[in-house]
């Protein structure tokens, strides 16, 4: 992952912190030039600054979470490949379209010494990245290649991990004439019958099917400040309301966050973030990654394959169960 120093890209809740770190700043560079003594006064604000970090980060809203989800500057899945496989080897296209969908990245890595797939939705880091990953929206010759790594996979033995990073998939005239619904639809029932592990991770937004079509496994981990929805709260917000202004609201019915779909019993686990958001450590959440992905991979490979496929349909069942009263 890039280390390179940048200029900090400030989400709204963040500029009171930011304030205060700017003033400490002030503070080191007032006392270099007086040669003042200001320990004591630079380490009180630093604690200040501490607590206020925690506060923030340990009381958002469902919408303050989408944010941070949406980062900018959050790890994405070519960063948390890079950095917990020990080699990685790109493979491209679907073997049908003759393009590949640079929205959808996989291919063959070696975790814990261990050749597995790894595969996921890829963001671009600027504009011109964006436009060229099509924001992370992947169209059906994704989905096809996606799946046809997965098939490669399940060939040769090699266990999954899919990382689940989209606003959705790419709902253009064009995606739709190519099949997108059925492409989807396709990997949805595929992955199902699937002898191999499968272990899914979102590591910042989940939305509607466009996550799905990768998101069928035998584990669903979540980064504590990334969001997993049927539809952004945006869209929701000007279907129900006819007014994109009350996302936030919306954002709050529709139960986005990992701790919401944890107590509503989707998430097998909810990974924690260094406090910050993964942007602000992305080594420490590469770290909590790679130990979640092998203790989960361990705990799957003690299973036959029968028993995996049972559990995977048993699983996905007992989705949307309720009971009126």
């Amino acid at each position: 992952m890039a280390t390179t120093e940048r200029k900090p890209i400030l989400l709204d809740f963040e500029k009171p912190l930011a304030e205060l770190e700017s003033r400490i700043a002030q503070i080191r560079d007032l006392a270099e030039d007086t040669d003042v003594d200001v320990d004591e006064q630079i380490y009180q604000l630093e604690s200040k600054a501490q607590k206020l970090r925690q506060e923030i980060f340990t009381s958002l809203s469902p919408s303050q979470r989408i944010q941070v989800a949406r980062h900018p500057r959050r790890p994405s899945t070519l960063d948390y490949i890079q950095a917990i496989s020990e080699e990685w080897v790109e493979l491209h296209g679907d073997r049908r379209s003759g393009k590949d969908d640079l929205a959808l990245v996989g291919g063959i890595a070696r975790f814990e010494g261990r050749p597995v797939v790894m595969l996921g939705q890829q963001k671009g880091r600027d504009t011109k990245d964006n436009v060229a990953r099509n924001f992370g929206m992947p169209v059906p010759g994704g989905y096809r290649k996606a799946m046809r790594l997965m098939e490669h996979a399940n060939r040769f033995g090699m266990p999954i991990m899919t990382f689940i990073d989209t606003p959705g998939a790419w709902p253009g005239f064009e995606a739709e004439e190519m099949g997108q619904g059925e492409a989807i639809a396709y990997n949805l029932r595929e992955m199902f019958s699937l002898d191999v592990p499968i272990i899914c991770t979102v590591i910042g937004e989940g939305g509607s099917g466009g996550a799905l079509g990768i998101g069928v496994g035998d584990r669903l981990l979540m980064f504590e400040h990334s969001v997993y929805y049927v539809a952004s709260p945006e869209a929701c917000a000007s279907i129900l309301w006819k007014d994109a202004s009350r996302s936030a609201q919306a954002a709050e019915a529709l139960k986005v966050t990992a701790w919401d779909l944890k107590s509503l019993g989707i998430l097998d686990q909810l990974l924690p973030e260094p406090i910050g958001g993964a942007h602000a450590a992305p080594v420490e959440a590469a770290n909590t990654l790679q130990q979640a992905l092998s203790q989960n991979l361990n705990s799957l490979l003690e299973i036959s394959p029968q028993e995996r496929r049972s559990l995977r349909y048993e699983k996905f069942r007992k989705i949307g169960v309720f009971t009126e009263g």
